[in-house]
């Protein structure tokens, strides 16, 4: 069976998942999108009112930011890389998630990455850098670095509704994140 066969069977067993109380206010869930055989993947942490009414990942704003960034500084545009989440349902009032739902999120997540199997995966923000480097360390200490994860490149960087409230310094050190995950991707294939 091809990844995005896996891919697409992951899809169906999260789109009824009751693992945590998130499912009780979510539109839909969010798995997930892009091109299933990736050597780049993103992970952010939960979707917002956008993402849960679209049913993707970083439709809103952020995703915008996202989009042009990757666009500039990797020079790739959405279907090119695989875009994910550590929780599928959009925590109320888009309040950070809890530890019991990243729990339960977390088989969904690592089944992504085990079946994209990316080169580089760049972490976008303080939940997803915490949860897949097992750390407790903030964003700002962990930015600007490359660690080893499951035997490919990890970059963590701003998640972009921070750096849409952070201005300028945000976006340029996100920006060199991204030249950091490019020149990691050259390596990687």
């Amino acid at each position: 069976m091809s990844a995005a066969e896996e891919l697409a069977r992951l899809r169906e067993a999260a789109s009824g998942c009751t693992r945590c109380a998130l499912a009780a206010g979510r539109t839909q869930v969010v798995f997930g999108v892009g091109d299933p055989d990736a050597d780049l993947m993103f992970v952010g942490e939960g979707p917002g009112r956008d993402e849960d009414l679209r049913g993707e990942p970083f439709v809103g704003r952020s995703g915008k930011l996202l989009d042009l960034l990757m666009r500039q500084e990797i020079g790739i545009e959405r279907d090119r890389c695989y875009i994910a989440n550590v929780v599928l349902c959009r925590p109320p009032g888009n309040r950070d998630p809890l530890p019991a739902e990243i729990d339960a999120c977390r088989p969904y997540l690592e089944g992504q990455i085990d079946l994209v199997a990316p080169g580089v995966v760049v972490t976008l923000g303080n939940f997803a850098t915490k949860t897949l480097l097992d750390t407790t360390e903030g964003i700002s200490k962990l930015r600007g670095r490359v660690f080893a994860f499951r035997g490919v490149h990890l970059v963590p960087t701003y998640h972009p509704a921070a750096a849409l409230r952070g201005g300028g310094e945000v976006v340029a050190e996100m920006r060199a994140d991204f030249v950091r995950a490019k020149a990691l991707l050259r390596e990687a294939r």
